[in-house]
């Protein structure tokens, strides 16, 4: 039965279509015609045609194994100009949820050495390109002409190998040379309101860095000029990859497009960076290279663990730790390592090892990334710390341990040793000990040694490349007066008993200071010399301490001989630090922390003070770091043997710079011999040039009177 046209337009009167519901039928009969199941793939192989169904198999290959393409010519199109792919194509899921897996778990790929697979959504281009900002024709950028900074290690060129520092007091800020006990030399004029909190430099010196609401500045140069700005709205926390190479900022505000502002052409983030906290600069372009959200766990803490990103030694890797799991990156993509996390249920931290690890079965040159992490004991596990290879993600070794309070790892410098300090708890849990677990990474199957102690270790720190080491350790008895000194300073080296392959080394004790106040630990940048200090508001302490000292009374040569060079007491003291020479140890007693004699002191490595000023609002004293020794071992044997002229001529300028009067002498005597000199080398080319001259002989008669007598004769 069918319905005329008057008896469907008296029935359209009577029904009101709007109040029918036809969602069942939309969503059995809908057609997708978006292109959100559309994701582009770029950095595919550029290949001549005849190989492109070859290139499409491979590739079809990998995208069908997170989702199912569709059927037919459409499912993946290859653009093709010239006789050759573009290097880039469309690939075409049934569902978005396919694309989205696509996208994250492929992004990033690695399909060969020189080919790296980036996959994003088609329909990402209409969020990129809003309000026109995207033109239909391509338009190659322009490139902003090159600005020059100078050269950005000037300072490493100082005739007399001093270094810079900055003070950091009141509003001003200023970077120094170092001149022992006369007054610093400014570098540049100091600068008022420099930085609105704190100044840093990068860990090789090469960056000066202030900090503001609007984001951090860097600068550098002889004369500190302007490098980079990094817009981070109320940046807080600032840390650096080793090798300079990225930054990372943290902010308490999430980023957002400034109010008013719809144009983002000077806005350096995307949208897919609203609502992150956290950045990851290029220090080399000045742009961001990652951002990412706080973990939830993190979210409204007072007190934010720093830094949230950590590095491998070459900046090749970096990681995050969130809840069970460690997320991974490869720079400079910084996409996720083989689009994955690091599954490790309940890991509590991590640390990479801060060199190449040489693995006994390993060849790879420049050593193996490890990093070491720990998880705490449970129900029905132990707590366990392992090392993982990466980027194989290989478990190299674990060891379990029971009563755990806590661990921290702590690695040698040059990645041979790994020590993990347990703190541990008697079944009651009354008492804390501590137990130093050595993981000798060098060796074979990596064996492990245990130190057991009776006292809880409050420190510990390893000498730079040296497997010596000291611990501050104390009974915990129970008795928390801190007025009572009852730390004890322990010296440990490696000695080696046995020989030839029943050789066994263990860690033993060489020297003890008992009864001390003492809480922390400063080794010199190049070994050797140590301070083991007190930071206190009230009771400052510094013990120098050389521990490798001559004693012509000792025969046998000791893995360390201490001696207790000097004690200075400096009450107030917040902050200590090594030049990056390891000649002199800055003290300072800083307004953020206290009220007590603001200012710094200066002292050589042996303890003599070299200057103690007082400064009002005195905030911060910076040393300014130094990129490694170009210098191989011959350069440093020459130099070792030829250090007493080396000194010579330093202690000559030291000399002219503390007496006038001296220095007059000394570049009187400089003219006079500059004089000989060019007077002998005006003659000596008188003489190459002649040399048709025969020889002369001059003789020279010479009368000397012994005595004279004169007599009167009749």
């Amino acid at each position: 039965m069918s319905l005329t046209e008057q008896e469907y337009a008296d029935l359209e009167k009577e029904v009101n279509v709007d109040d029918i519901d036809f969602s069942d039928l939309e969503e059995k009969y809908t057609v997708d015609v978006g292109l959100d199941n559309y994701v582009v793939v770029d950095g595919a192989p550029i290949a001549p045609e005849s190989k492109v169904p070859v290139l499409i198999k491979v590739l079809k290959k990998i995208f069908s194994e997170v989702g199912e393409i569709v059927e037919g010519d459409d499912g993946i199109h290859m653009p093709l100009e010239g006789g050759k792919s573009k290097g880039y194509l469309f690939v075409q899921f049934k569902t978005n949820e396919m694309a989205e897996r696509a996208i994250k778990e492929l992004n990033g790929k690695k399909l060969d050495l020189k080919h790296r697979l980036l996959v994003n959504r088609l329909s990402d281009i209409e969020k990129f390109g809003v309000d026109g900002n995207v033109a239909d024709e391509f338009q190659e950028p322009e490139l902003p002409p090159f600005e020059s900074h100078g050269y950005l290690k000037s300072w490493l060129q100082d005739e007399q190998g001093r270094d810079q520092f900055g003070l950091h007091f009141a509003e001003t800020f200023g970077v120094y040379w170092n001149k022992k006990k006369l007054d610093p030399e400014p570098v540049i004029e100091p600068r008022k309101a420099f930085t609105s909190k704190y100044a840093k430099f990068s860990p090789k010196g090469t960056y000066l860095f202030s900090i503001h609401p609007q984001g951090v500045q860097s600068w550098g140069g002889s004369d500190f000029s302007s490098i980079h700005k990094y817009v981070h709205n109320q940046v807080r926390l600032v840390d650096f990859s080793p090798n300079e190479k990225y930054m990372v900022t943290l902010s308490p505000v999430p980023i957002t497009l400034p109010e008013g502002t719809g144009d983002r052409s000077s806005f350096p983030f995307g949208p897919e960076s609203e609502g992150h906290k956290l950045v990851i600069w290029d220090l080399a372009t000045g742009e961001p290279a990652r951002t990412f959200a706080l973990p939830p766990h993190l979210e409204g803490q007072k007190e934010m663990p720093w830094p949230l990103v950590k590095w491998s030694h070459d900046d090749k890797y970096c990681a995050r730790q969130g809840p069970g799991a460690l997320a991974i990156y490869e720079t400079p993509s910084f996409q996720l390592l083989d689009g994955k996390l690091v599954r490790i249920d309940e890991i509590v931290d991590f640390e990479w090892a801060p060199a190449g690890v040489h693995l006994t079965n390993s060849k790879v040159e420049g050593g193996e990334h490890v990093l070491s992490y720990w998880t705490p004991e449970s129900t029905n596990q132990t707590a366990r710390v392992a090392l993982m290879q990466i980027p194989s993600r290989q478990v190299l070794r674990t060891v379990n341990l029971f009563q755990v309070s806590d661990c921290k790892m702590h690695w040698q410098s040059e990645g041979k040793l790994l020590c993990v300090k347990v703190d541990r708890h008697t079944k009651s849990g009354k008492t804390i000990f501590t137990n130093l677990e050595f993981f000798k990474l060098s060796e074979k199957d990596i064996p492990v040694e245990k130190l057991e102690l009776k006292e809880i270790v409050v420190n510990f720190a390893w000498e730079p490349k040296s497997e010596r080491f000291i611990t501050i350790s104390r009974l915990d008895d129970g008795n928390l007066n801190s007025a009572i000194p009852k730390n004890t300073v322990s010296f440990y080296a490696p000695e080696t008993t046995g020989k030839g392959k029943t050789a066994t080394t263990s860690f033993k004790v060489f020297h003890t200071f008992t009864n001390k106040h003492s809480n922390t630990v400063f080794w010199s940048p190049k070994g050797r010399y140590v301070v083991v200090a007190t930071i206190s508001r009230s009771n400052g302490e510094i013990d120098f301490i050389d521990c490798s000292f001559d004693d012509d009374k000792s025969s046998k040569k000791s893995p360390a001989n201490i001696k207790l060079l000097k004690t200075e007491r400096y009450s107030g003291m917040t902050n200590l630090e090594w030049d990056p020479s390891g000649r002199f140890v800055a003290g300072w007693s800083s307004s953020w922390l206290s009220n007590i004699e603001n200012g710094y002191r200066l002292y050589e490595f042996s303890g003599v003070q070299l200057r103690d000023e007082l400064v009002d609002q005195f905030k911060e004293f910076i040393w300014r770091a130094r990129p490694a020794s170009l210098l191989n071992g011959a350069d440093k044997k020459k130099v070792r043997a030829n250090l007493r002229e080396y000194s010579a001529q330093f202690e000559e300028v030291d000399a002219m710079e503390a007496d006038a009067r001296v220095r007059e002498a000394i570049l009187a005597r400089r003219r006079a011999l500059e004089e000989w000199r060019s007077y002998r080398a005006k003659f000596a080319g008188k003489v190459r040039k002649s040399n048709n001259v025969q020889a002369e002989t001059i003789e020279e008669i010479k009368e000397e009177i012994f005595e004279e007598k004169e007599e009167i004769v009749e």
